[in-house]
C-alpha cells in the first residue's frame, strides 16, 4: 500500500522478546507470543493467537512428530511454512500437505476435528523446521459458517518486486493495489516482506488497525528508530497510519494488520466464541459427536 503524504506515523508500542518455548503435541516447539500479558485477544483483534516455531532441527524418525485429533470452532487457523513440511487431515475428509513457502488457511467455523503431523518423507529424513500458526477470529455473524480450506502454494502468492531485489509476498489483503489469494471474513492484511540489506519500504494502514511484525529472519528498523531482532515481535500503536521499514540485513518479516472486531470474546481451549453460553454449546456439540470422527 502506498503511504499517504500526510499520513501520521504509526509508532512502535512495544518490542516483544520470544516467550519461553512450549510444545504443542511433540511436533511443534513454539513461542506463544499472544494472547499473553498485555497482548490480549482484545488488543490483538482480529488476531487471537500467534504460535511461532522458530528455526529448529528435528531428528529423523519413523513415527510422525505432530499433534493428534483436536476440535476447533469459531475462528480460522493460518499455518505458514518456512522450513519443513506438514500434513493435515480433518473429520470432514479434507487434508493436504504444505511445504516451504506454502500456507494452509483453515476456516473452522461451525466446527471440525483436525490433526497435523510432519509430512512422512520429511519426518523420516528430519531437518530444519520453522513455521507460524496464527488464529484469526471470525466475526460473530460468521462463527458458525461452513468449514473450508484455502490451500495456497507459494507459486500462487501475489508478489510486488522491490528495487533492490526484495519482494512483498502477499497472502491476504493487498499491497500497492496488488491483492493476495486468500479470502477473509474481515479486513486482514498478511504478507512476508523479503527484504535485501538496506532496502526500505513504506506500509500504510487505516488508523485504528491492529498491526504487528514478526522477524522470521534477519532484523529491521522501523520509522528510523526502533530495531527488531530475529524471532522478536513488534506491536504498533493503533493510532497513526504510516510505517517505514528498513532491513538492517537480508530479512524476512511477517506483517499482520487488520481491523479489530470490537466484539466480546469467550475462549476455552480450541473454542473461540462471543459468549460463555456459546462455549458451553461448543463443548456439548463436541462431546456429542457433532464435530465428526477422526482417528
Amino acid at each position: 500500500m502506498k503511504a499517504k503524504v500526510s499520513a501520521v506515523t504509526k509508532k512502535v508500542e512495544r518490542i516483544v522478546a520470544p516467550p519461553p518455548r512450549h510444545w504443542v503435541g511433540d511436533g511443534f516447539d513454539v513461542h506463544g507470543f499472544f494472547p499473553h500479558g498485555p497482548l490480549t485477544g482484545a488488543r490483538m483483534s482480529p488476531f487471537f493467537l500467534l504460535d511461532y516455531n522458530a528455526l529448529s532441527e528435528f531428528p529423523p524418525r519413523e513415527e510422525p512428530f505432530g499433534v493428534g485429533p483436536h476440535p476447533h470452532r469459531g475462528f480460522e487457523t493460518v499455518t505458514i511454512a518456512y522450513k519443513g513440511k506438514v500434513e493435515h487431515h480433518d473429520s470432514r475428509g479434507g487434508g493436504g500437505i504444505i511445504g516451504e513457502g506454502d500456507v494452509q488457511w483453515m476456516t473452522a467455523g461451525s466446527g471440525l476435528l483436525h490433526k497435523e503431523y510432519h509430512e512422512q518423507e520429511y519426518n523420516r529424513q528430519g531437518g530444519p523446521f520453522q513455521m507460524v500458526q496464527l488464529w484469526v477470529n471470525l466475526p460473530a455473524r460468521y462463527k458458525m459458517t461452513e468449514p473450508k480450506y484455502q490451500a495456497i502454494t507459494n507459486a500462487e502468492m501475489a508478489r510486488v518486486k522491490l528495487p533492490l531485489g526484495g519482494e512483498v509476498e502477499i497472502i491476504a489483503g493487498e499491497y500497492n493495489g496488488v491483492k493476495g489469494p486468500a479470502t477473509t471474513f474481515s479486513p486482514v492484511h498478511l504478507y512476508n516482506l523479503k527484504l535485501k540489506k538496506g532496502e526500505t519500504l513504506e506500509l500504510d494502514y487505516p488508523a485504528g488497525y491492529t498491526t504487528a511484525i514478526l522477524a522470521i529472519e534477519g532484523s529491521a528498523k522501523f520509522n528510523g528508530a526502533e530495531t527488531l531482532a530475529t524471532d522478536h515481535l513488534a506491536l504498533f500503536e493503533r493510532e497513526g497510519e504510516h510505517i517505514t521499514v528498513t532491513a538492517v540485513e537480508d530479512s524476512v518479516l511477517l506483517v499482520m494488520s487488520g481491523e479489530p472486531l470490537n466484539e466480546p470474546i469467550a475462549q476455552y481451549g480450541p473454542f473461540l466464541m462471543n459468549t460463555q453460553e456459546e462455549i458451553v454449546q461448543a463443548i456439548h456439540d463436541f462431546q456429542s459427536g457433532k464435530f465428526g470422527h477422526l482417528d
